[in-house]
């Protein structure tokens, strides 16, 4: 039902405004979506004048070559282990361990090209390759190591309260 409704309202979208406009996107569809000229739409935060934090949709200098007019589906978001209230875009995730599972999963990497289109570029800009990330988890371990991520870090220390680094990444 939701992807029905969330289908009906890309293409009311599309119908009514003729192109899809990052900054016409509402803000619960705005993270990982793609504007028709093929650039990426971006969450960003600001803070109003009544000192409120407020949300809005702004069109990246990120370009697509392969996809435009792309709304992704919240079934792609959740099995990506990504949140739709995700403010900018960093390819700080790609030291996380679950994170990683669940964007190698075949259920996102097989089936949300966007996403994956997304994060292989993120990992190209830190020099890596997605694929061999995906084939060798204890790779992106190494390589948070070597480029200085403590495993004290609160983000990493949290994770690894939450799942203990063996059971991640098994004999690395």
């Amino acid at each position: 039902m939701a992807f029905i409704i969330f289908l009906a309202f890309s293409l009311f979208l599309h119908g009514a405004l003729g192109e899809l406009i990052c900054e016409q996107l509402p803000v619960d569809l705005c993270a990982y979506s793609v504007a028709t000229s093929g650039q990426r739409c971006l969450l960003e935060n600001y803070v109003a004048k009544d000192g409120t934090v407020k949300y809005e949709c702004k069109t990246s200098e990120v370009v697509v070559d392969s996809l435009n007019e792309w709304i992704e589906t919240d079934e792609c978001v959740n099995s990506c282990g990504l949140r739709r209230e995700t403010v900018g875009i960093s390819s700080d995730n790609l030291l996380q361990p679950q994170f990683l599972a669940k964007l190698c999963s075949d259920a996102c990497y097989q089936v949300c090209p966007n996403i994956v289109d997304l994060y292989s570029n993120l990992a190209l800009g830190e020099g890596t390759y997605l694929p061999k990330l995906c084939a060798n988890p204890c790779l992106a371990k190494h390589q948070a190591r070597s480029n200085g991520v403590a495993a004290s870090s609160p983000a990493s220390s949290t994770t690894l309260a939450q799942a203990p680094e063996a059971a991640i990444f098994g004999q690395c």
